[in-house]
């Protein structure tokens, strides 16, 4: 086997060190983040081949369970004609060449771009320079299939038009008519393998743009009558072998020579500092290293984490708090803003609500709600000669490097971030102050330092979803028909606040001074009807709480679907209108959704609604660009044990083209539990700036034996693809709470519902 050298490889399209062109509608060049090895050629930021055929695929996004280290790769290998079995992934170095430009559209408002226009137009080229710029690679609202689909199509299409190239030089055939399939490249008789083809490939270059597929990639339903054990699957999870034996890496999972262990204690929300501590009531802990004072936190360094964590329990220092977060003032200030005059309109449809008399208006609550990932928050650092090395699970590396250099008062281009996996996210790995932490600590302690929180200070230091109210108000027809409605929903506008956090490194308290009356659009996504109304006003009431909340799997969707959806059922049922046609009647304009309705409907053999029967029903849509998700829910539930037991859950949902169908069934049916989480449990009361719940057993969580029984059924289409982890989530509660009301006759209008049952 001939060995390969990076000077050998600077021919060809893009291979090797050399420059690479991002993929975008302004096309700019970076150095190749994709580092070839011995026997490998590097088609270009996306994609290796080795001389012994395998496909190495790089992801730039955090994987978190979400399956994006395989659903990236298999676009790649369905594009080039790869064998699925020689396909391997390697997660990306943070670079321009994979800015995540839809997800920048979409958060525009947050990193306030001087051209406001820039908000809603992925192809702006001066916002396709803000991502590169900033190597914006940020894993969030589902946006990984919109960011880099086209990316690794062409990324597949360029290595299968170089390997062709090669496969017709030695046949002496014209390229355009080899085909590639399972690793191999074909043209009738002749036949040779990616393995031996690698290396001649690298001096050939592609047309620019390569010839794509005819067919976007998309993963078949299987035939009617044929069960899913009954075929393989053809793109099974790359990352399910690892997690099955215990080798894929996690944060904690993270061991360095000399490694020493922290454990952590942080103030009370908002504004605090360390007053007191001392450091004499740990002297006897056996392991410690040294106590680090950072302000508004204490860590323990040791030798090991358990000899830290102890360190810190005998020392139980003292915070003082300037402001401090209680559930009974948040809610007192979210009722009064509620009924107060002022908000913004975000969304008006028709004449609004001038002039309106409301037949039924009606309040509902939210509470604040965790995360409740399984793995803590956990980091490890490394600082060695001017360069500060991070072991992270981060949604956001880019800024998880420049807040760990400015803490140390260094350049971003001496901090080298190594992603790894996430143990669950929900959003939760957008919040980079461990970055910080962990970088001071290994400053101090002049060594490699791995800082895991514990359950409790995940608790007390991660931003929570936000708390709302919200009013809900219609003018009715003595029919039931709808004349206007008008949506009111008060709450901090969180994802301003999350964007000052994120893009200027603010402190929680300087962010949400900075917003106060700032009303925040993002906070009421999802609350708008998909309902032809005529006249429609939504509206948010910014209000300033002295608690930094943060964004959620689901987005404001979680909890405004369940405000929207349980005031159309009320609305049905004050009129003796049967709850899935009154939706329906109401969908002339948008037969997809109600295409989803009567089938969700038609799997539970839905009768109506009636009462006793304990069926709910709700509905969801969610955009996305030119992508668009849609799901309906029945629910089936019943007073039980603990006040309320979900028996069945029967979701149909469209996503447009399904690239990975097992991919996308796990993410939807994740998405149902984890809102059955959040719809029974997941909140937590504040005082004194403290959670209430100290464990995460305290949070109400479904169990194994909680879950219902689950069925679902994906909507076959050519529709670009939406994501499925989001989808999943919003329309789960309101279908519960309407099972729950069919089943007993009482309304439950607050999150999480069993707040109202005790």
């Amino acid at each position: 086997m001939v060995a390969l050298t990076r000077r050998q490889l600077l021919t060809g399209a893009a291979v090797g060190g050399g420059l690479v062109v991002a993929w975008t509608l302004v096309p700019r060049t970076f150095e190749n983040p994709l580092e070839p090895g011995d026997n490998e050629i590097a088609v270009d930021a996306w994609l290796k081949i080795a001389t012994d055929g395998v496909v190495t695929v790089a992801v730039p996004q955090l994987e978190m369970g979400q399956g994006v280290s395989t659903l990236l790769p298999q676009v790649v290998a369905m594009e080039l004609g790869a064998d699925w079995r020689q396909v391997a992934v390697e997660p990306a170095p943070v670079s321009g060449a994979y800015a995540n430009v839809p997800l920048a559209a979409l958060w525009a408002p947050l990193w306030r771009p001087l051209i406001p226009s820039l908000n809603d137009d992925p192809g702006d080229s001066r916002l396709i320079t803000w991502a590169e710029d900033n190597r914006f690679t940020a894993t969030a609202a589902g946006t990984a299939l919109a960011a880099y689909e086209a990316a690794c199509r062409h990324a597949g299409a360029t290595a299968r038009a170089m390997l062709c190239m090669a496969a017709a030089d030695k046949w002496d055939v014209a390229w355009e008519q080899c085909r590639t399939e399972n690793g191999v490249v074909y043209h009738d008789e002749h036949a040779a393998s990616f393995a031996e083809l690698a290396l001649d490939a690298a001096r050939f270059s592609a047309p620019d743009p390569p010839p794509l597929r005819p067919d976007p990639p998309a993963e078949a339903a299987l035939p009617p009558g044929v069960e899913p054990g009954e075929v393989p699957l053809f793109f099974p999870r790359l990352d399910l072998p690892s997690k099955v034996d215990g080798s894929h890496v996690f944060a904690a999972d993270v061991r360095l020579p000399d490694m020493a262990y922290a454990a952590i204690r942080h103030g009370p929300a908002d504004q605090c500092e360390l007053v007191d501590f001392d450091p004499s009531l740990a002297s006897g802990q056996r392991g410690l290293i040294k106590l680090v004072d950072g302000k508004r936190w204490l860590a323990a360094i040791a030798e090991n984490w358990w000899a830290a964590e102890q360190a810190l329990m005998a020392i139980a220092p003292r915070f003082v708090t300037h402001r401090a977060a209680d559930s009974e003032a948040m809610t007192q200030a979210l009722a009064s803003a509620l009924e107060a005059a002022g908000g913004a309109v975000i969304e008006r449809r028709g004449n609004g609500v001038a002039g309106y008399t409301p037949t039924l208006a009606l309040h509902y609550d939210v509470a604040p709600a965790l995360h409740g990932t399984v793995e803590t928050t956990c980091a490890t650092a490394r600082l060695l000669d001017g360069t500060l090395e991070l072991w992270l699970a981060t949604q956001a590396p880019e800024a998880a490097r420049q807040a760990a250099a400015a803490a140390l008062e260094m350049s971003a281009a001496q901090v080298v971030l190594y992603p790894v996996a996430a143990g669950g996210s929900f959003d939760r790995r957008l919040d980079n102050q461990v970055a910080i932490q962990v970088a001071l600590l290994a400053r101090e302690a002049g060594r490699p330092v791995q800082l895991t929180w514990s359950r409790w200070q995940e608790h007390v230091a991660a931003p929570p979803r936000p708390p709302a109210a919200a009013i809900m108000a219609a003018q009715v027809s003595q029919d039931g028909t709808i004349q206007r409605l008008r949506a009111r929903l008060a709450s901090p506008p969180t994802m301003k606040e999350f964007g000052r956090r994120l893009f200027d490194n603010e402190v929680t308290w300087a962010a949400i001074d900075a917003l106060e009356g700032e009303a925040d659009p993002m906070a009421v996504s999802g609350l708008a009807p998909p309902y032809a109304i005529p006249d429609v006003s939504v509206e948010h009431v910014p209000v300033t709480l002295l608690l930094p909340t943060g964004p959620m799997r689901g987005q404001a969707d979680g909890y405004t679907c369940f405000v929207r959806e349980s005031f159309i059922d009320e609305l049905a049922s004050r009129h003796e209108r049967e709850p899935m046609s009154y939706r329906i009647a109401m969908l002339g304009h948008d037969a997809l959704l109600a295409d989803v309705l009567q089938r969700a409907a038609r799997m539970a053999n839905w009768d109506g609604g009636t009462r006793g029967s304990g069926q709910g029903i709700a509905c969801h849509e969610m955009r996305l660009g030119d992508a668009t998700g849609r799901i309906a829910v029945v629910a089936e539930a019943s007073a039980g044990e603990g006040g309320l037991r979900v028996r069945r859950l029967f979701a149909a949902v469209n996503i447009g083209r399904v690239v990975n169908r097992d991919i996308a069934m796990q993410q939807i049916e994740g998405g149902l539990v984890f809102a059955l989480g959040l719809a029974l449990g997941g909140a937590t009361d504040y005082a004194q700036g403290l959670p209430v719940e100290q464990r995460l057993a305290a949070l109400g969580l479904p169990t194994l034996a909680d879950c219902p029984e689950i069925h679902v059924e994906l909507v076959e289409s050519t529709d670009p693809p939406f994501d499925p982890g989001e989808i999943g989530v919003p329309a789960l509660a309101p279908a519960v709470a309407n099972a729950f009301y069919s089943a007993t006759g009482f309304r439950l209008r607050r999150l999480p519902l069993l707040a109202a049952l005790t």
